[in-house]
């Protein structure tokens, strides 16, 4: 019994002061109840400053730790609280089934509560064993759908995403970027989340007043190369319509505008109803998360005689002042091709034919005078069949078709009426608005391609320092001498001032050059109008004053021109430093006088 009694004694003091520190942890582990504390998601700004496009507001998230609501009362206990605070109670229940942890590891079953609804709770918090919450801010978009398809949303993060994202520091109750810039530099915007911990007793109070907070850190602030004012205008001149406006810099490849239309307001996706309207958005048929001026491809149709214009120039392929009779009609083979002028042009040189649009010049120089490889290898210099690279997620790459392409796809050979199609934009051809853009960018900048970018700064989300700062970036040469340059920006001068789009480009407020385009789609009668232009006009204007618009529009019919109609006022507005309203208004008034100017 003593040999015993000292065994228990040795054993007592070892548990007691040698390791009771260990036991001493284990019971603080315990008795510690953690939370969250959400780091505050980076603002985005427009270039000026002076608009916020995304930010957060207060709200709450709603916990419940399994292990302390009686048993078999679980799915009783949230049903009663969706019903308390008017939310669906499927998804909660699913949160709960989705749980990694054990019973006693705290479930965030839902988020962006009010305080008004916080409060119903809490009135009643004794009902509703093992909740709890905490402050989780949610993203506001005070510009609405004005750049919903630059900025794109934000949204609950997914079993199947948070596989691949646990090692980043993402967790179950994180929000992720979904599309967008919200998704592009999601790691810039989401920060770092903290963690709270507290002492509760068995029934799960909290004991005193001690607490360990680790700080979160606040998400950086991104500001935009998009102009608001800008936008706004690109977004009302496009109206209604199905298409996109592009407007960047072509010295720098600084997007100045975006727009998509249909376009989405991300405001709808919060509250209760949030997840019904975007599955409603999702189903519709006019593709409204679709940002068409990276994602939707169409055939450039007459826009791409720019670079067929280039391609004869550079490649002395034909005496650019030497005329063609077009007589409407153009024999190839055992087909008969149609111009849209059904009794031709008549006697036409480059610069008329381009100014013209004229078919048969340019299938002319297609079928005659220019190789199927030359009309690829110089689609290949101005961007075409290749992402732009811009700084959003999702570009597709359009496709410049060649004989091999043909081949592997369709398993028959390429014939010449293949050429003659891609001669003046139309067959298996395929562009999004924005690489037209970056061809008319590329022959207004001497040859030189700048990716085009939408992230400008980001800055220090406290001291608003400049953390980083995108550098104009040139990831091509086309390797086009300055004089073929130089005669293809003098000859879409002419389709301005004596070609198709003289009747259109009305604006006295800017010099412009650009070029139309008209094409059919598949076999419907649907049409795709396009127009591509730059301002100023003029050889001796300063780059960095410049501005290249791609429009491209749904039309209803071949004479629509809905495209070049809507750039004359977003240069009209953009020059003059109007609203979509005032430059309608000016611009109905018709020229101005010598004396004006």
């Amino acid at each position: 019994m003593v040999v015993l009694l000292a065994v228990y004694l040795v054993r007592i003091f070892d548990m007691q002061v040698l390791d009771g520190y260990i036991y001493l942890n284990r019971a603080r582990q315990t008795a510690l109840r953690s939370e969250p504390v959400f780091a505050q998601r980076g603002q985005i700004l427009d270039r000026d400053l002076e608009h916020v496009l995304a930010t957060n507001r207060s709200s709450f998230a709603l916990t419940i730790v399994p292990g302390e609501v009686p048993r078999g009362e679980l799915d009783a206990t949230v049903d009663r609280l969706a019903a308390l605070i008017d939310r669906d109670a499927a998804p909660m229940h699913k949160r709960l089934s989705n749980r990694r942890g054990g019973s006693y590891q705290a479930v965030e079953i839902v988020a962006g509560l009010s305080m008004e609804q916080l409060t119903l709770v809490a009135e009643r918090i004794d009902s509703f064993p093992g909740i709890s919450w905490y402050s989780k801010p949610e993203r506001t978009y005070p510009s609405r759908d004005l750049m919903s398809h630059v900025i794109g949303y934000v949204g609950e993060i997914t079993p199947e995403e948070l596989q691949v994202l646990f090692n980043q520091g993402y967790t179950a109750s994180s929000v992720l970027g979904k599309a967008g810039i919200e998704q592009q530099y999601d790691e810039l915007l989401r920060g770092s989340d903290g963690r709270r911990f507290r002492t509760v007793d068995a029934r799960g109070r909290r004991v005193g007043e001690d607490e360990e907070l680790i700080p979160p850190e606040q998400g950086k602030n991104l500001v935009l190369t998009l102009d608001y004012d800008l936008q706004q205008l690109a977004q009302d001149a496009l109206g209604p319509r199905i298409g996109s406006v592009v407007v960047l810099k072509p010295a720098t490849g600084e997007v100045l505008a975006m727009v998509s239309y249909p376009r989405f307001d991300p405001e709808q996706f919060l509250g209760p109803e949030g997840q019904q309207s975007f599955r409603d958005l999702a189903l519709d048929e006019r593709s409204p998360f679709l940002n068409r001026p990276i994602q939707s491809v169409a055939a450039p149709a007459s826009t791409f005689k720019i670079l067929m214009t280039t391609a004869v120039l550079e490649e002395d392929a034909f005496p650019p002042d030497e005329e063609i009779v077009c007589t409407g009609q153009f024999e190839y083979g055992n087909r008969v091709f149609n111009d849209w002028l059904e009794y031709g042009h008549g006697p036409v040189n480059l610069s008329s034919a381009l100014a013209q649009s004229c078919n048969v010049y340019f299938w002319t120089m297609g079928a005659n005078y220019l190789s199927v490889d030359q009309i690829i290898d110089y689609a290949s210099r101005l961007g075409f069949g290749r992402p732009t690279g811009i700084d959003l997620p999702g570009e597709v790459r359009g496709l410049v078709p060649s004989p091999a392409w043909k081949e592997h796809t369709f398993n028959t050979r390429w014939v010449g009426g293949d050429t003659v199609n891609m001669s003046i934009g139309q067959g298996y051809l395929q562009v999004t608005p924005i690489q037209l853009a970056e061809m008319v960018a590329t022959i207004v900048n001497d040859g030189r391609t700048y990716r085009p970018y939408v992230l400008k700064e980001v800055r220090d989300p406290v001291t608003g320092a400049v953390v980083d700062r995108t550098v104009p970036e040139v990831v091509r040469d086309a390797d086009i001498s300055q004089d073929t340059l130089r005669q293809v920006r003098a000859a879409m001068r002419g389709v301005i001032t004596e070609g198709t789009a003289n009747v259109v480009i009305t604006t006295d407020a800017v010099a412009a050059a650009g070029k139309t385009g008209t094409g059919q789609v598949g076999l419907e009668e649907s049409w795709t109008s396009w127009f591509v232009a730059y301002a100023p006009y003029g050889e001796d204007v300063p780059a960095e004053d410049q501005i290249v618009v791609s429009v491209m529009v749904d039309a209803a019919n071949e004479w629509e021109w809905w495209a070049p109609k809507a750039a004359n006022i977003i240069l009209h507005g953009y020059f003059m430093d109007m609203n979509f309203e005032e430059a309608v208004m000016d611009l109905r008034r018709g020229p101005r006088p010598l004396w004006y100017m």
